[in-house]
């Protein structure tokens, strides 16, 4: 029996520690910066990012890698019979996804394309899980079956700490956005199904930590709690800390801290979190 190979994007949020150590192959996304285009995570750096973005003339722009760098990889890959489980990003917010599965329509291995439903550690924790199983024997259906049902107990929501993003990339009317920023208001939205949906708006940083506490102590009541990651672009001294240090006084002390893929910031602006959990 051949070996099975795992791919993700560069969204993951995964190391660079842990995607060597495991082996995981990434296709990274690309950014464009006024006239400049960046390879994510190869020669530019989420921090370098924000700096770029708050002085670019225009909204930076994401792109997917085209269906052929896909090809190329998985060909390589399965050129002895060993099969791929490529893992990406939510087909809602990037066509990643759909070219991975142009590609592997096009090449002659074996490949499985799975749409997480998620960004950042949403999408980390299913490749670590393919990783994991991978290693125990598992076959590539057994992955899969498994990955179901990691991503129906896996929860993410995204808070923005301004609509400025949202609107610029057509997510948010500039009314609302305006009437939003003279309240201070704050959306609170969830990747539920793998789209953006707005779940709840408060007024504070304070409100939204207690929000998303409670929220947590919901989902997690009852269950073991095998993950909690803060993904972040600049926005951990008034939102990820203090939720962190909520999370901290239940018992759960190893929540990871990671500065997000400058494809999430794109989307989010400075000072926004992810917040991540996975339970059973």
């Amino acid at each position: 029996m051949g070996q099975i190979h795992i791919v993700t994007d560069s969204t993951s949020d995964l190391t660079k520690e842990e995607l060597t150590k495991h082996q995981i192959h990434v296709v990274p996304l690309a950014i464009q910066i006024d006239n400049e285009t960046y390879t994510d995570g190869v020669d530019i750096m989420p921090e370098e990012f924000l700096h770029k973005m708050a002085n670019a003339k225009a909204l930076p722009k994401s792109s997917q890698p085209a269906p052929g760098v896909f090809k190329q990889l998985y060909d390589d890959l399965g050129k002895n019979g060993d099969q791929i489980i490529s893992i990406h990003m939510t087909g809602s917010m990037s066509g990643t996804v759909d070219s991975a599965r142009q590609a592997a329509e096009m090449s002659d291995s074996d490949v499985t394309v799975i749409d997480s439903r998620f960004i950042a550690m949403g999408l980390g924790v299913q490749v670590r899980e393919a990783v994991r199983l991978r290693d125990a024997g598992a076959t590539v259906e057994e992955i899969v079956k498994r990955l179901d049902e990691v991503r129906a107990n896996t929860h993410l929501y995204v808070i923005v700490d301004t609509l400025d993003n949202l609107v610029k990339g057509g997510r948010i009317g500039k009314g609302k956005a305006f009437i939003g920023s003279l309240l201070n208001i704050k959306v609170i939205a969830n990747l539920e199904g793998g789209g953006y949906n707005p779940v709840g708006k408060v007024r504070s940083h304070k409100q939204v930590v207690n929000h998303l506490f409670k929220q947590y102590e919901q989902d997690t009541a009852g269950k073991t709690v095998k993950m909690v990651s803060i993904s972040h672009a600049d926005g951990m001294k008034n939102l990820g800390q203090p939720l962190s240090d909520k999370i901290n006084a239940t018992g759960f002390t190893n929540i990871e801290v990671q500065f997000t893929s400058p494809v999430i910031s794109t989307h989010t602006g400075p000072g926004a979190i992810g917040f991540i959990y996975f339970s059973e």
